[in-house]
């Protein structure tokens, strides 16, 4: 039994499919369900039920699976901990961020900090909110980037940046041109909204109605990226976070007016595991976000292309 065998079981596990823990490892399906018959066969037990879909594991498993688990993330933390101790950052860092904040921010981020540790290692990947948390639950993300931040029992939250909401339209609608205005006018209003399951939603409707406003909900999308083309279409007006339309408003497609009368921001946070104490590469990380904290007016367009990135950073979309 080596390390390379628990990380392969523990991605198994995490990724609930034997392809996906795979292909992250660089071998064959039936090499990673070797992997699982081998430590079976060692420790005697079941580990994962084969004939459930998704994978789950049986009790024994999810016991070793806990064990294993640690066991990787101090390994991780000492292999770090030994590169760093003559000053330089050497290590690696796996960072998961919903894909507003991915697409518009992260990408310059880990460019900077690439060159300033060029030895260091960086894993981005775009997820959807609820994967973002469960990643860094189950130990796949050092640190996660979400929006409306919280601290749970699995996970400590720190608040790093705000940005601002504003109205936004494509360039024929009535609105375009307009400087300001109030939330009462969405009252009747065609709009183009998030999912309802989603929190930003929960906290636009909660405005909107604090103003009496009843507007008419045409489409919902669970990221900004379509709720933008919808808008781009003139389907409907849309409340958004400012920096994440900077490329549509240079390109002439959309525009954006103010809202007075209320501060609404969308609020960003940092999440890594409670417990946990960060490896020295991810808290380096992690002082360059909060020296970006109020960077909440950056409208430029990050291209996350893998070919854009350095060489020794890994970027992925979900």
């Amino acid at each position: 039994m080596n390390l390379k065998s628990l990380k392969i079981f523990c991605d198994i596990v995490s990724r609930r499919s034997f392809s996906r823990a795979a292909e992250d490892n660089g071998i064959s399906q039936s090499g990673a369900s070797q992997v699982v018959s081998q430590l079976e066969s060692r420790l005697g037990v079941q580990l994962i039920e084969r004939s459930k879909r998704p994978l789950v594991t049986t009790r024994e498993g999810q016991v070793f699976f806990d064990g294993c688990r640690k066991l990787i993330a101090r390994y991780d933390a000492l292999e770090d901990e030994v590169r760093t101790l003559h000053e330089e950052v050497a290590g690696r860092v796996r960072v998961a961020a919903i894909y507003s904040v991915g697409l518009h921010h992260m990408s310059r981020y880990v460019q900077e900090f690439m060159t300033r540790h060029p030895k260091a290692n960086v894993r981005l990947e775009y997820l959807h909110p609820d994967r973002v948390l469960e990643s860094v639950e189950q130990g796949q993300a050092d640190i996660g980037i979400v929006s409306y931040p919280r601290s749970t029992r699995a996970v400590e939250a720190e608040p790093w940046r705000e940005e601002p909401i504003v109205l936004v339209c494509a360039p024929g609608n009535p609105f375009a041109g307009r400087v300001q205005m109030s939330l009462e006018e969405l009252h009747g209003q065609r709009m183009v909204g998030f999912d309802p399951d989603l929190v930003i939603r929960h906290e636009l409707d909660r405005a909107i109605a604090a103003h009496a406003a009843e507007p008419t909900m045409v489409m919902e999308f669970d990221n900004i990226e379509t709720i933008k083309r919808a808008v781009e279409i003139d389907a409907g007006v849309a409340l958004l976070p400012e920096p994440t339309v900077g490329r549509e408003l240079a390109a002439g497609t959309l525009t954006t007016v103010r809202i007075v009368g209320d501060e609404l921001v969308r609020p960003l946070g940092i999440i890594h595991a409670r417990g946990k104490s960060l490896a020295p590469t991810a808290q380096r990380f992690v002082e360059l976000l909060r020296g970006h904290a109020h960077d909440i007016h950056d409208n430029h367009d990050i291209n996350v292309a893998a070919a854009d990135t350095p060489s020794n950073t890994h970027v992925a979309h979900s």
